[in-house]
């Protein structure tokens, strides 16, 4: 005869077994890491556009090398005149963005390479990486004049779309399974 506590076992059991998997999949950690490089705004202007990614500022049709010219996060934060403290929040909120997909990155390079991994982890720090992203782009949008006579596409927030899509095509069903329990 069993006892309550293995009728529990098993039933705890058979439910991981129905999730999508225990850890990330080689396909999922491609994309997790794929949005590392995936520009949080894209910044369309006269003859050029500017993509605002993770590690700084990309000017497509520049005067650089190929029509190319960067400036890298860590520079913008080091030139500042104006402590951190008194910078927008949501130039304040771009570390926070940063550390968010790295941090998702990692747990699913924990998943594939050791096969330790939690999902739910893995897909609520996404989630908070596309919520500091979209705030980043949509700070972006209020100083390139959204609402104003730029429009609403003054400022495309790619990064936070493309990190919620990951999120929830690859780690969705274990996002409900926190709310649903």
């Amino acid at each position: 005869m069993e006892r309550p506590n293995d009728i529990g076992a098993a039933t705890a059991e058979s439910s991981a077994d129905s999730r999508s998997g225990p850890t990330s999949s080689r396909v999922e950690w491609l994309l997790v890491a794929g949005l590392l490089a995936v520009p949080m705004a894209v910044v369309p202007g006269e003859g050029d556009a500017t993509l605002v990614s993770l590690w700084g500022f990309v000017t497509l049709g520049g005067d650089g090398a190929a029509g190319v010219t960067g400036y890298p996060v860590w520079a913008y934060f080091l030139d500042q005149p104006r402590p951190f403290a008194t910078l927008p929040p949501s130039i304040r909120a771009w570390p926070l963005a940063v550390g968010f997909h790295l941090i998702a990155a990692a747990s699913a390079t924990a998943g594939v390479a050791f096969g330790r991994e939690d999902r739910r982890v893995t897909g609520g720090l996404l989630a908070l990486a596309a919520a500091a992203t979209l705030w980043v782009a949509a700070g972006l949008g209020v100083r390139f004049g959204v609402g104003a006579t730029a429009g609403w596409l003054a400022v495309l927030p790619v990064g936070a779309l493309a990190t919620l899509a990951v999120g929830l095509v690859a780690y969705g069903a274990d996002l409900r399974r926190i709310v649903a329990a």
